[in-house]
């Protein structure tokens, strides 16, 4: 399938029909970083979201709700720096950004999926959108992908973009999405920002639909540190201007495409992110194969790479496979722990270290080597039926405590 998908540049202006920008409107005390983001359509896109399921929930997820409520938006705003989140008018504040959004781009505010991220319960104005607005619409343009990605970081040490080609009903079709996301990350529905945009056209319960399938196999297999956001969002904006047929049945091969298309993006995301972990050295990947059903390869998938104890051994590069093991055990997963075999793996090599649920003799030389690399797999078989599950996360590292604990001061 993923020969289907050529990877290239642009991120979320890769897509015909979309602009955006990213300017220093003075959110952030740092004048040489960007801290707000701005996506426009050429036209009405048909539009989806995910969010999160904390019960504390920024502001701008309740407008945004609202907005996309008739399955359509055209533009995203969204800052970094401040949550909007736990403020008495954080609503009132959500919906003035979309204002000025309608005043400086004549879009709609109804038609605005709005966004916050940075620390949660700080006072927020209008203020710095008030006076910088005009200058972030004026800075729109066709490959301003990578301002906007700039501008929605927070602890990120780098951009995050992806884009991939395809094809629709014999029409090249593109899509392309930001995301930001370095701690407060293991969410019950997605990552802390993600914005994705296509040329593609789609019906908003298709697209919807598609986003909650895709959603369930990459960013809630995430976890950098066991920690959901209060304010995650995944939104997709589809403008169709590549022309192929609309996609108005939740199945059939063009359906599949445009899902597959969404999947690799949303993938690539994962990976950039887990990789960008607050402090973190190394991308750890867990790879379950051979389970009975897919929930279960998820349980154990996705424990492995919360197991806070594997992320130190990962930073270490200590081969302690039996916190593998151990972080299996108490997924909660159906298995039989007597016929699993464990892999670590890197571009160094593979060291298997449990065969049958039992420990087999290795080089710990050789396992220093596998886990020194900074992408590490954990490969996981069950032995027990066909299905299989990924799951992305980083090791542990002194960098994590050091960033966090002086994070708001």
């Amino acid at each position: 399938m993923a020969e289907q998908f050529v990877f290239i540049d642009g991120g979320v202006t890769a897509a015909k029909g979309f602009k955006a920008s990213g300017e220093h409107l003075g959110i952030r005390k740092n004048r040489d970083k960007r801290d707000t983001a701005l996506i426009v359509s050429d036209t009405l896109c048909t539009a989806a979201c995910c969010y999160t399921q904390n019960l504390v929930q920024g502001a701008p997820i309740a407008v945004t709700k609202a907005h996309v409520a008739d399955g359509h938006a055209r533009a995203i705003l969204c800052n970094s720096g401040n949550a909007n989140t736990c403020n008495a008018n954080g609503k009132e504040i959500a919906e003035g950004m979309c204002a000025l959004v309608t005043q400086h781009t004549g879009v709609p505010a109804g038609d605005v999926v709005v966004a916050s991220t940075g620390v949660i319960g700080q006072p927020m104005s209008l203020d710095p959108f008030e006076k910088g607005m005009r200058r972030l619409a004026v800075a729109l343009r066709h490959n301003g992908g990578h301002d906007a990605a700039e501008a929605i970081m927070t602890t990120d040490t780098v951009a995050k973009e992806v884009a991939v080609e395809f094809t629709l009903g014999g029409r090249l079709c593109r899509m392309g999405g930001i995301s930001k996301g370095s701690g407060m990350i293991h969410p019950n529905m997605a990552t802390m920002l993600c914005f994705i945009t296509t040329d593609a056209a789609i019906a908003p319960d298709c697209l919807q639909t598609a986003l909650s399938g895709v959603v369930k196999d990459t960013f809630n297999m995430l976890s950098v540190d066991g920690d959901t956001s209060t304010n995650d969002m995944v939104t997709v904006l589809a403008g169709g201007l590549a022309g192929n047929p609309e996609i108005a049945a939740c199945d059939g091969p063009e359906y599949g495409t445009f899902k597959a298309a969404l999947y690799q993006v949303c993938a690539k995301l994962c990976r950039i992110m887990a990789k960008d972990g607050e402090g973190a050295t190394k991308l750890m990947t867990c790879t379950v194969t051979g389970a009975p059903d897919k929930a279960n390869a998820k349980l154990v998938a996705k424990s492995v790479v919360c197991s806070t104890l594997l992320k130190a051994a990962i930073f270490g590069a200590d081969a302690n496979w039996g916190r593998v093991l151990c972080a299996i055990g108490y997924s909660g997963a159906a298995v039989d722990i007597g016929k699993i075999d464990v892999q670590f793996q890197s571009r160094a090599g593979v060291v298997s270290v449990c065969t049958g649920g039992s420990g087999v003799p290795f080089s710990e030389e050789d396992a220093k080597l596998v886990l020194s690399e900074s992408e590490i797999d954990v490969a996981v078989q069950l032995n027990a039926g066909t299905e299989q599950a990924v799951a992305w996360g980083c090791d542990l590292t002194y960098d994590y405590v050091k960033i966090n604990g002086d994070y708001r001061t």
